[in-house]
């Protein structure tokens, strides 16, 4: 996840095939199956961010669609957007746009037929003695307290780099879906949640579980914390019976994002639609 930055005068993006795509999906999760003028009123205007440099690769130029998330079809709109290659980030909805370039491809863990490998099972291992509690989107100074050493040693100078509680807080707390947040603490001796180790900010879709945004206490990165999250969502969902683990963008030579190529089975979405991807060199090859 990375705080958007939107230009004080975005610009309007023309209806496009993309505009279409959109439509058709917020119908369909209205139930309708036709575009209506009711439809069409629901449907959000879209806008582009000012180009600045790519997070994920060196020398690139990287640029947003966005559109705001708002009124009683929020999550409808949501759950349609996210089908569609986009995340979200508070009250906006966005997804890349930079021009000549698709290196960020959206993926999705299938999680009742989700495999782990050896090694994700070690991890597992490691980690029984964690907690999963789920509570509400609510920021708390403990949480906080363990961002600021996350960031500094995962993403130092990165876009979240000089984060606020202030601006935490609208992280966590200005959502218009369902969003919840799984904190993984130690078990105590007396069974009970202890120590603060790791948080997920999720939002609970129609299909599945998105992960917003990750974090954990960078001392304990023998734990590999960040893969049990992804684990430990995937039993979730399929707890839930929900076909999906929203996993964000895979970026084709980031080193940052190729972690997400490791939970199989992957989907990924191109211009066919989602379809399952037996390894990344598939996505390279696109």
């Amino acid at each position: 996840m990375q705080m958007l930055t939107l230009c004080t005068s975005p610009k309007p993006v023309a209806k496009n095939r993309l505009t279409v795509h959109i439509c058709a999906a917020v119908c369909d999760a209205g139930g309708a199956g036709v575009v209506t003028q009711q439809h069409l009123a629901r449907l959000p205007q879209f806008f582009l961010t000012p180009g600045g440099p790519c997070p994920y690769l060196p020398g690139r130029v990287e640029r947003k669609v966005f559109a705001r998330l708002m009124g009683p079809h929020a999550g409808s709109l949501n759950d349609a957007l996210t089908h569609s290659g986009f995340r979200r980030s508070q009250m906006i909805a966005y997804r890349p746009a930079c021009d000549g370039c698709t290196a960020c491809v959206s993926v999705r863990i299938v999680a009742d037929e989700f495999a782990p490998s050896r090694s994700m099972r070690r991890i597992e291992k490691r980690n029984g003695d964690l907690m999963r509690m789920q509570v509400p989107a609510e920021a708390t100074r403990e949480q906080f307290a363990m961002l600021q050493p996350y960031l500094n040693s995962r993403h130092p100078g990165g876009g979240m780099s000089d984060i606020s509680l202030f601006d935490y807080v609208a992280m966590v707390e200005e959502t218009p879906v369902e969003t919840i947040m799984f904190e993984y603490r130690l078990r105590g001796r007396d069974g009970k949640p202890g120590e603060l180790l790791a948080c997920a900010l999720t939002d609970v879709l129609e299909d599945g579980l998105s992960m917003v945004y990750s974090f954990f206490a960078p001392s304990e990165s023998e734990r590999s914390l960040g893969t049990h999250m992804i684990i430990d969502h995937v039993r979730a969902a399929a707890s839930r019976g929900l076909p999906y683990v929203y996993l964000g963008y895979w970026v084709n030579g980031s080193t940052k994002m190729g972690y997400k190529g490791r939970f199989r089975p992957l989907e990924a979405l191109g211009p066919a639609g989602w379809s399952r991807l037996e390894n990344c060199e598939e996505l390279r090859r696109d």
